[in-house]
């Protein structure tokens, strides 16, 4: 998230602990046992947290083994100056439930140290007799020793990544002690941490220090399987599997199961990759996140474990670069998941709670979510894969706003490769992420390129948000440009012919929910709503907006910040507790859907201005236009005529013929539509007979991939295609028929649905009944609307008079000019309109036109004016004054009954000359 935008004060930990004290409902447990500390915000899932056997799912299902013990549960637990003497055969004096990150009410300590010690004592069951024991750390937050029986095993550095150490030579018979020593100097030294800070607030969060995810013991053979590398192979029709296991080059055999039954086996050796036949593969998809199980040995040692069938890859689709998902274009939807609990920080509370995050978001129509610096535990990744979300896994930072130093650099680069290593096998991550807006950055050529070298079969992104913050210069490579923009959504570049275009974070709107929010008092979000109401209309109107920079611009994801509220910041559909759903999320599916089928073509905007850009590679700067009442293609850029911008540009309408289709009617030629007769396209007014059906295309996924295919009405089966520059009804004659038959429906050449007369002095007079003697004027250079007149004075009625001028920013729209302060016009400022002169620059150009649209409340001789900059936003007044405003947006101004009349205008002969 940006990190220069709304820092607040800090509340320190120590302020969070008292005023917890006043809230949440303690987990239930007797009064003499171990209890946690009441959270500062209770989820539904705190009180559902055993003391003495939390999280006891078995943590790893990537790789699985029917014989575990978890040591989950109370630990002792204490401070301590240093790690290098350990308390060993002593006791501790605190309690601390494992696996809950020290900072958090769970883990009944609710605090942060530097360092600390861990304790407690396990029994190896006797049926593992014979057998090598392993002790398994999910993640422990940063640097970890570890004893056993007063053994070192070994140190261990980074706090996202698992590792096991056997054990088998420092048990004893009976009781074993194990000691872990943790040092979590969060920001204070140069770390990949994330959003933890020492000092949290605003964007920034509590720590999460020491144990953090599951702690288990297991038995394995004395040669044993540490890790299955999968790599799904389609074109081969099989999967690459790498078995990793304590010694290399040992004979190992692989079944891949389907419902049970073995559908392809082979045999390898550990530590090189073989083929295991997976024939008819079903493939997984967000649609279909279809899983096969897998059965590997090696010796006496036999683990479970599953994987997708699915390629990740990039192509040219429709002219832009896409990436793919089984070679097809899936547009990527998603939000930005912080992964933060207010009960158990870094740690859910359960895997119920752990599951309930990615489900809602699934339900919500998402189809990807961006795990935003972080990693999570396995299980999480395994509910994503199950469910079906793509997922953009983020590297961890190192502290933003300052330059690592060398000793950071290493860490970070040791913790990067871990992270890829230990999440190969993982189906749903399709992207990796090295940095965000630049903090920690360093090198992001040689990392982008370091991590394509690690994992070829995804793609990299080197820096999410490369055109905010503390980002170095683009070094050009990797898949991906990433840009954020709040509220948006927006882009600022272009995709090019080797990286994706996609929009890493936008969004961030806010709504307050009293008794939900996190007590610090500082809550914030990147623009506040009203109600609820209010927060979902804001969010389909911006959401809304997706489909023009999809098919316009070429955008291929984005992201949306943010699923929950999180400590500060207020901008989730839920609120951080998981208690309130903040929108309407029937709506917010809706948009949803809407945004996917518009991606896959089979969507159009009804009511909309478009042009038709084809698609056919070498004549993408073609398009769709009229010439003497035919369909032809025609070069069309920004220096083309008025003429043949016009002619190039359509009203997409409800199909004459059937109301699930779609017509298109001429910008230009009002009642007159594209039609086809006797195979030909034309532009014709309606004659008539088949002239309904004749004018009616159904929107279909874009036969070459990418784009809008429009089967005729009139003719299933035959499509709208180019042919030597004209324009047909053909079914499928091979060749580059696929090509000619897509097009890219892009936001229109011409962009006024209506006109005004340039170089006219022209008077726009309020439509609001009741209001009517009202017109649109300037005062003390701040617009207004007053009554003015034939009979009131010549200055009020030359305030009140603009001469329209071709767009400043866009020649299909208009300024207006002020007939008595020439070369002052009015344009938009905080949102409200005012008479400013001109100081050159780009803003004050596009703050200044404003497009001529049909009126939204109708009526011959009125228009609407719509900004250019903020396509939803329409010049209304309100209580006199003038803003621009929209229908749901954030301030007292927008929206409301009367807005379509308030936003209407009669533009009529000019007052005042």
């Amino acid at each position: 998230m940006t990190s220069g935008l709304l820092r607040h004060a800090s509340v320190r930990l120590t302020l969070l602990i008292v005023l917890a004290i006043l809230s949440a409902a303690l987990v239930a447990a007797p009064a003499d046992a171990f209890a946690p500390k009441p959270p500062p915000l209770t989820t539904p899932w705190t009180n559902q947290v055993s003391v003495t056997n939390p999280l006891p799912e078995y943590p790893r299902p990537q790789l699985t083994r029917t014989e575990w013990q978890s040591l989950n549960g109370v630990w002792q637990f204490a401070p301590t100056s240093n790690l290098n003497t350990p308390p060993i055969g002593g006791t501790l004096a605190e309690e601390v439930l494992v696996p809950y990150p020290i900072e958090s009410a769970l883990s009944g300590i609710m605090r942060h140290e530097n360092r600390m010690y861990y304790k407690r004592n396990f029994t190896v069951p006797a049926g593992w007799s014979g057998r090598h024991v392993q002790l398994n750390f999910g993640a422990v937050m940063w640097q970890s020793k570890v004893w056993v029986n007063g053994v070192l095993l070994g140190t261990h550095e980074g706090g996202y990544d698992a590792f096991s150490y056997d054990i088998t030579s420092a048990l004893r018979a009976g009781s074993n002690e194990i000691i872990v020593g943790v040092w979590a100097p969060v920001d204070a030294e140069d770390i990949p941490s994330g959003k933890q800070r020492l000092d949290r607030g605003g964007i920034w969060y509590t720590p999460s220090s020491g144990i953090w995810q599951t702690v288990w013991l297991e038995p394995t053979e004395a040669t044993w399987i540490k890790r299955l590398d999968t790599t799904p192979n389609i074109t081969a029709g099989g999967l690459d599997l790498a078995v990793q296991a304590s010694s290399a080059g040992q004979p190992v055999r692989a079944q891949v199961l389907s419902g049970g039954q073995v559908v392809g086996e082979a045999t390898g050796v550990s530590g090189t990759s073989f083929r295991v036949p997976v024939p008819n593969a079903r493939l997984w998809s967000p649609d279909d996140p279809f899983l096969y199980d897998l059965r590997v040995t090696l010796g006496s040692d036999s683990v479970g474990g599953y994987f997708g069938m699915r390629s990740v890859g990039k192509a040219m689709i429709g002219g832009f670069l896409r990436p793919t998902l089984n070679g097809k274009f899936v547009y990527q939807l998603g939000t930005l998941d912080q992964g933060y609990w207010p009960d158990g920080l870094y740690t859910a509370p359960t895997d119920a709670a752990l599951r309930f995050d990615l489900e809602q978001q699934k339900s919500l129509g998402f189809n990807m979510v961006r795990k935003h610096i972080k990693v999570e535990s396995a299980r999480w990744f395994y509910w994503a894969d199950k469910l079906g979300l793509m997922v953009w896994q983020d590297m961890p930072s190192l502290v933003a706003g300052r330059n690592a130093s060398a000793t950071g650099e290493a860490r970070y680069e040791t913790e990067l490769r871990g992270m890829i290593d230990h999440h190969k096998q993982i189906t749903s991550i399709v992207q990796w992420i090295p940095f965000n807006e630049g903090w920690g950055e360093f090198q992001a050529g040689r990392i982008a390129d370091l991590v394509k070298s690690l994992d070829p079969t995804r793609l990299v992104n080197h820096n999410s948000g490369s055109n905010c913050c503390d980002s170095d210069p683009d070094p050009g490579n990797g898949d991906i440009i990433d840009d954020h923009m709040y509220v948006g959504p927006g882009i600022a570049r272009a995709p090019s012919s080797t990286r994706v275009l996609q929009l890493g974070e936008y969004g961030g709107l806010g709504l307050h929910v009293p008794g939900h929010e996190w007590p610090s008092g500082n809550s914030f979000a990147y623009e506040m709503l009203p109600t609820s109401d209010a927060l979902t209309n804001r969010y389909v109107q911006i959401t809304s907006q997706l489909p023009d920079l999809i098919n316009g611009s070429g955008l291929s994801g984005s992201v949306y910040t943010e699923p929950t509220d999180v400590e500060d910041e207020i901008n989730g559909f839920f609120t951080y507790d998981r208690q309130v759903q903040k929108m309407d999320f029937a709506r917010v599916r809706a948009v949803h859907q809407q945004v996917l089928a518009a991606a896959n073509g089979t969507a159009l905007p009804t009511g909309k201005l478009v042009s038709f850009r084809v698609t056919t590679p070498n004549y993408t700067n073609r398009y769709l236009r009229h010439i003497d009442g035919v369909a032809n293609t025609e070069v069309v850029d920004g220096g083309s005529s008025q003429g043949l911008k016009q002619d190039a540009t359509f009203w997409v309408r409800s199909g004459l013929s059937n109301g699930s289709c779609f017509s298109f009617e001429s910008r230009n030629f009002p009642g007159q539509y594209l039609r086809q007769r006797d195979q030909r396209v034309y532009k014709e007014a309606n004659t008539g007979g088949t002239f309904a059906a004749d004018a009616t295309f159904c929107a279909r996924p874009g036969l070459s991939g990418g784009g809008t295919s429009l089967e005729s009405a009139a003719r299933p089966g035959q499509y709208l295609r180019h042919r030597n520059s004209e324009v047909w009804i053909d079914a499928d004659t091979g060749g580059s028929f696929r090509d000619d038959s897509t097009w890219n429906l892009v936001p229109a050449w011409w962009k006024s649905g209506a006109s005004l007369s340039i170089g006219q002095a022209r008077t726009f007079r309020v439509t609001t009944p009741g209001y009517t003697n009202r017109v649109l004027r300037h005062r003390d250079s701040l617009a207004r609307t007053d009554v003015v007149d034939a009979g009131s004075a010549l200055a009020d009625r030359q305030d009140a008079t603009f001469v329209v001028r071709a767009g400043l920013a866009e020649s299909t729209c208009y300024s207006l000019e002020s007939v008595n302060f020439p070369g002052q016009y009015l344009r938009h400022s905080n949102y409200r309109l005012q008479k400013a002169t001109s100081d050159g620059g780009d803003t004050f150009r596009r703050d200044a036109t404003f497009c001529a649209q049909p009126p939204l409340a109708g009526g011959a001789g009125n228009v609407s004016l719509q900004s250019i900059n903020y396509p939803s936003y329409y010049v209304r007044h309100a209580s006199e004054l003038v803003y621009i405003a929209t229908v749901s947006g954030p301030n007292a101004w927008d929206g409301g009954g009367s807005y379509n009349a308030d936003a209407t205008w009669t533009d009529q002969s000019g007052l005042g000359g």
